[in-house]
Parts: structure tokens; C-alpha cells; sequence
């Protein structure tokens, strides 16, 4: 229905309608060909930061693997692929194979005889669950240049299809790149292709057990500011550090955090005020330096004084112990987010991206037949009830509006949160008839009518109302359409 293939249908006609009125001019024409090839590739995703901001650990958290950060100023690229294999890609050499050395948690990427910063580019394929529908980027550290201008941050939206950018407090200077992305059309009408990401949560609060509750209250209090609201769909505080600790979580891990764990808690504090009092000290347990040091680079300081508390109070083996890692650092919600949000909207966000590349393209390059070109763009984003679906999406996954569960479940579904065919939205089997569907559809779009004209409810409840009524009015104008 409406979750992707009308706007995806305006989009391609307008790229090939942009590739006649550039058709003299090769590389604004290979520019828009590959708009073009890339609405049939899997979503790119891009994770974005600044130095420290714990990029590479969650792009690892997310994958389950542990995969070697590769070159801090070069954008890596990863694939699925049938076998572990990576290219190199500079600006003065060929492309080069490198070899790839598996361990048991992960992979390293080794880069004998480039030196720093010669490779631009590094494509590593992978097999795994994990990048079967998207493509993950691990970007160098944001950063403002001489001019004012962030390269990375201009790569990123120029091409990748949606981003994790992470931040410490969703505050300042944080943002400052997110806001410039709405100089643009695109960037002002469609704002659904970012997730704030709160990183490193585990060290907020003065590293306490209960971080990410308070992160999570931080996350709350962040998308009731309209600054934020205006950048991305929603914000998510994560640890990725505590995520990748209980993804790969060995036995001899569990071990070691046992052993501590039997220790009682008056004397073993003392050796976890620090990391160095921990790793150079003698806490009253036979783990060598080396076991220590190892649980502090799994785990950091904070995950080491969580997981310990953790096994005290019931996770008894290393799968349990996993599962609540996981649990208490907020992976399994960010990823859960991906997958609604960027994932199952895919067609939606890459649409947005041509639409941006092209936008970009008329405003740098007027000439003949450009503004009738802007025109139409104007048109579609004007039109464009997939954005408007996209942010609501979003607002009823993080209870932003206040629906009642049943009420917001309603318009999950009719918004294409199950599926985007008919019979999914409308919540009938796969071969409902059009009679059936039509009933439905005019059922719901009665209902929604009158909460959004009920002056009882809150102003976004209603905005949000309408927006439902809206994808009720496209599913009987396909079922119209269909019948004729």
C-alpha cells in the first residue's frame, strides 16, 4: 500500500526524468544512475560519533561478533557475504584484497602495508543473520574542518540511507551536524532517517548498577524537546559495551565473574573503585593480571561491578548472565528499533535518499528544466504520507502520545507496523476479500475520524488521529482502484 512503492514509483520517474535534463553532463548522470541502482540495494546504515563515542563496540553489539575496528579514517562497509573476505579502496592504488583472521568471537581485518589513512574505503563481507537486510557503516569521528563543514557527517548523508548517531546527552554541540541537515527540503519535510543513540550509558549516573534506567528517563525527557524531535524518529540510550559483553560471553568469562562473586561484596569493593586498582591490585581471589585485564576490556569497569552483582542475585550461568547484559543495556530495544524503523521502512528511506541527492543536485546545478524538476520534488514531499507514517511509527513505539495500549496497537497495525499489504494493516487472514477489506478499512478511518476531531484528547493525539485517517483514506482508494 502506501509503506513504500508509491513514493518509490515518483521517485524513480523523477530520477529518470532528472537524467534526461542532465543527460550532457556524465557525472551528474552517474550521480543519479546510482540513486537509481542503489533503491535495489539493502539499506545502508550508518553508525556516526564522535572520537570515543563507542562507535565501533555497538557496530559489534549489533553484528554479535567481535570485529576489530579497521582503520579510524576510513569508512568500512559491512556486507553479507558466503565466507569472511575484505577489499581495500584508496584514491592512489588499485583495489586490494586483505586477508581476514577469524577467532571464536569475531574477526580482524589485517592491513600489512597500508599506512594510515591511505585506504578511503574498506568493504568487509561477513556471513551473518545480521546484515542480511541492511548494510552497516562504521564511519572515522565526526569533526568540523577549517570551512566550518563536517566531511563525514556530508558523506554520511550523501550515501547512506539512515544513521545511529550516537551522543552523550542529546544536547549542544552534539547536534550541531544533525541540524544542518535540515537546510534542505528533504531535511525539513522527512526527518525519519536518524536515531539519537545515548551511548556509553554505563558510565552516566557515576556508573551505577541502575545506569540505563536513568538513561532511559534522560532518553524521554530529550524527544520532548522540539529541537530533537525535529532530527530524528526517536532516541535510544544503549551501551554497547555491555551489549557485546553478553553476545559473546565465553565460559571462561563466567568463570572468572563467578569466582568474583563469591567473594563478599565489603571486600571486594574496594578493589572496584578503579580500573588500574582492579587490574594492578590483589582483590582476595586467584585471577591473575591477565584474566582481569581481560574482563576489563569485555566489560569495562561498570560492567565488571554489574555482572558480579548480577551472578550474586540469580544469573547462575553464563546464559543467563548473557541475557541480562543484554537486557540492562538497552541492545535489544535499540535493535528492536532498527528493525521497525529503519528495516521494515526501507523502501521509505531510500527513497528519501534520492530524493535528497537529487534536490542537491538542482540547487548546485540549475539549468534548463531544473526548476520544473524542483517543482515536482516539492510535490512529492508535500505528498509523501510515508514520512507522516514513518514519525508516527516511531512516537507510538516510545508512547510519546499516550494511546491506550489497545489505540495505539490499532494504529501500529493500520500503519503498516505488521505488514504493508492490505490484509495486514486492516488485521484480516492473508485471503480476505475485497468486500471484507473494504468493510474494515471504512470502520477504522470512522473511528479515527472521531478521535481526531474529539477535543478531549491532547493536540498530538489528534495530529496523530489524522495521520491514521489518512492511511485509511489510501487503503480504500487502492481497494477503489483495484475494483474499477
Amino acid at each position: 500500500m502506501s509503506g513504500g512503492w508509491r513514493l518509490d514509483a515518483a521517485v524513480r520517474d523523477l530520477l529518470e526524468r532528472a537524467l534526461h535534463v542532465y543527460r550532457d553532463d556524465p557525472r551528474a548522470t552517474d550521480q543519479l544512475r546510482r540513486q537509481l541502482t542503489r533503491l535495489d540495494q539493502p539499506l545502508r546504515v550508518a553508525v556516526v560519533g564522535g572520537w570515543r563515542s563507542g562507535k565501533s563496540t555497538l557496530l559489534n553489539a549489533l553484528m554479535g561478533e567481535e570485529v576489530a575496528p579497521v582503520d579510524g579514517s576510513a569508512f568500512t562497509w559491512y556486507e553479507d557475504g558466503p565466507q569472511p573476505d575484505a577489499v581495500g579502496y584508496s584514491t592512489s592504488h588499485p583495489p586490494q584484497r586483505l586477508t581476514v583472521l577469524r577467532s571464536g568471537t569475531g574477526m580482524h581485518v589485517d592491513l600489512a602495508g597500508w599506512r594510515a589513512g591511505e585506504l578511503r574505503d574498506i568493504v568487509v563481507r561477513w556471513p551473518t543473520r545480521s546484515l542480511r537486510q541492511v548494510t552497516l557503516v562504521d564511519t572515522p569521528a565526526l569533526g568540523v574542518d577549517e570551512h566550518g563543514r563536517d566531511p563525514v557527517l556530508e558523506r554520511v548523508l550523501r550515501e547512506t540511507d539512515a544513521m545511529l548517531y550516537l551522543t552523550r546527552d542529546a544536547h549542544g554541540g552534539d547536534l550541531r551536524g544533525l541540524q544542518s541537515a535540515r537546510e534542505s527540503s528533504v531535511g525539513q519535510a522527512a526527518p525519519v532517517h536518524a536515531i539519537l543513540v545515548l551511548s556509553r550509558v554505563d558510565e552516566s549516573g557515576g556508573g551505577r548498577v541502575d545506569a540505563l534506567l536513568g538513561a532511559r528517563q534522560l532518553a524521554r525527557r530529550a524527544l520532548r524537546e522540539p529541537h530533537v524531535d525535529a532530527l530524528c524518529v526517536t532516541v535510544a540510550p544503549c551501551s554497547g559495551l555491555l551489549g557485546l559483553a553478553g553476545r559473546v560471553l565465553g565460559e571462561s568469562d563466567f568463570a572468572a565473574l563467578a569466582a568474583l562473586a563469591q567473594v563478599p561484596r565489603a571486600e571486594l569493593e574496594p578493589y572496584l573503585l578503579s580500573a588500574e586498582r582492579f587490574g594492578r591490585g590483589q582483590p582476595p581471589v586467584p585471577l591473575d593480571a591477565a584474566t582481569r585485564g581481560a574482563l576489563l576490556d569485555r566489560l569495562g569497569l561498570v560492567g565488571v561491578r554489574l555482572a558480579t552483582t548480577l551472578v550474586r542475585t540469580g544469573c547462575d550461568s553464563r546464559a543467563a548472565l548473557s541475557t541480562e547484559l543484554v537486557r540492562r543495556s538497552g541492545l535489544g530495544e535499540l535493535r528492536e528499533s532498527i528493525n521497525r524503523l529503519f528495516v521494515d521502512r526501507r523502501e521509505v528511506l531510500k527513497a528519501r535518499s534520492a530524493l535528497a541527492a537529487v534536490e542537491a543536485l538542482l540547487r548546485a546545478e540549475p539549468g534548463p528544466g531544473t526548476a520544473e524538476l524542483l517543482g515536482t520534488l516539492e510535490q512529492i514531499l508535500a505528498g509523501a504520507h510515508e514520512f507522516q507514517e514513518s514519525r508516527l511509527l516511531a512516537a507510538l513505539r516510545d508512547g510519546r502520545l499516550g494511546f491506550e495500549v489497545e489505540l495505539a496497537e490499532e494504529a501500529r497495525r493500520l500503519l503498516g507496523g505488521d505488514g504493508d499489504v492490505l490484509a495486514a494493516r486492516l488485521g484480516g487472514a492473508a485471503d480476505a476479500t475485497a468486500p471484507w477489506l473494504w468493510e474494515a478499512a471504512a470502520d477504522a478511518r470512522w473511528r479515527w475520524q472521531e478521535r481526531a476531531e474529539d477535543p478531549a484528547l491532547r493536540l498530538a493525539q489528534r495530529r496523530g488521529a489524522q495521520v491514521v485517517v489518512r492511511s485509511c483514506d489510501g487503503m480504500l482508494a487502492e481497494l477503489t482502484a483495484h475494483a474499477r
